[in-house]
């Protein structure tokens, strides 16, 4: 048995009664189950690099309210991000996770960067960083505005000593009348990039607001441009992150990407057909938010091809597409409310909380629907805790557990 595998291949009944509750009102109750017996690897992950895009931890008794600043709880934040560096995973911090642009202001965002880059050098773990527009308040910036903003942020990310993602920008979408702005906004940014940068592909799932990003509608022809991109900055790309939710327009870019640039898939729907090797044996890394709430899983699941072991790699990873999927359905920029939701239900956060009041962008059923698939999945490290703190949580909604 490998280190990964779970104590006989399959998990008991605790004793304990799990209840749900469904959108017609209905409760029933199912078995929970014990938590698979994972362990953090002894070193280093070697077939795959894996990112987790990490989110936020308010402080519970801050005023983490809509249109607020953030109020940051910085020691479970930066605990939360220790737990992910010990399972092997690397941490992408200040992306759409961690609320950006739906709650963490400009100012926190910065903090966040520098916290994270910190925490990271005294943990030895990866961090990568986004960057953005979002310093700039205005809702119109000009092309020379917008280069001005990316490239701030960048000689910031940078001089933390994190790898920069380059994230697209609300502000470029508004402003670029043809593909040609994006060309010259993006060839300025990479071209002043110190080492290695990835790029962020994000598609209208995550942000109406992207429609038509890189100048056009059809993923067909906005990737022309982004290989465009990277063939002319091959030197400064070290891969891309691409999260249309599409599994063949990411099989489609991986195949044009040049040697040397990796795809990290950011396909929260369909990441085990992506992360494992194809006919051609070919297959994307991976920088997902779904990961920093399945660091366990992901890690044993690696562990596992690490061991030359494709099937375990299926069976570990496989059930918890469903729960993923749960996560992130539409509206899907909401899917951080199951993220934090998982983070309290695991103990990693005193409260349900989020900054920007976001925690109450999820109903009560869809909440209880994550409960039924991380317990199914082995997504509750914690099952008894996870228990007491959803029926806790019934108990005050008015509902009998």
């Amino acid at each position: 048995m490998t280190a990964t595998q779970v104590m006989d291949g399959a998990r008991h009944a605790t004793g304990t009664r799990l209840a749900l509750v469904s959108a017609d009102g209905d409760a029933s109750r199912v078995g929970l189950l014990e938590a698979p017996a994972f362990q953090r690897p002894a070193g280093p992950l070697r077939s795959r690099e894996l990112y987790a895009a990490a989110h936020v931890i308010p402080r519970p008794t801050g005023e983490n309210v809509p249109g607020a600043p953030a109020d940051i709880d910085w020691d479970a934040t930066l605990d939360y991000r220790r737990q992910l560096w010990s399972w092997g995973l690397g941490v992408a911090d200040a992306m759409d996770t961690a609320q950006r642009n739906m709650g963490l202001d400009a100012a926190a965002t910065r903090e966040l960067i520098a916290r994270s880059a910190a925490a990271a050098k005294e943990a030895g773990g990866s961090i990568a960083v986004g960057v953005n527009t979002d310093s700039r308040t205005e809702e119109v910036l000009t092309l020379d505005e917008i280069e001005h903003a990316y490239l701030d942020q960048l000689e910031f990310a940078e001089a933390q000593g994190a790898l920069p993602v380059i994230m697209a920008s609300r502000h470029l979408a508004r402003a670029a009348q043809s593909p040609a702005d994006y060309l010259r906004v993006y060839n300025r940014v990479l071209g002043a990039v110190s080492s290695k940068a990835v790029l962020h592909w994000l598609g209208t799932a995550f942000d109406p607001s992207l429609r038509g990003y890189f100048g056009a509608d059809a993923w067909q022809q906005a990737s022309d441009l982004v290989i465009a991109l990277i063939e002319e900055h091959a030197d400064k790309v070290s891969g891309i992150k691409m999260s249309l939710l599409d599994a063949d327009a990411e099989r489609a870019v991986r195949a044009r990407l040049p040697e040397g640039v990796t795809m990290f898939t950011g396909d929260d729907f369909n990441y085990v057909e992506l992360i494992e090797d194809d006919a051609d044996g070919i297959h994307s890394d991976a920088l997902l938010g779904a990961f920093s709430v399945l660091a366990p899983n992901a890690s044993a699941a690696v562990q596992a091809l690490d061991a030359g072991d494709p099937a375990e790699f299926r069976r570990i990873l496989e059930p918890t597409q469903e729960l993923s999927r749960q996560v992130f359905a539409a509206p899907t920029f909401y899917y951080k409310t199951g993220v934090a939701f998982l983070s309290w239900l695991n103990g990693h956060q005193d409260a349900f909380q989020m900054v920007g009041g976001l925690h109450a962008a999820r109903s009560l059923p869809h909440l209880s629907r994550i409960v039924e698939l991380a317990n199914a999945s082995g997504a509750l490290e914690r099952p008894e805790l996870a228990a007491d703190r959803w029926h806790s949580m019934l108990r005050l909604n008015g509902v009998d557990a």
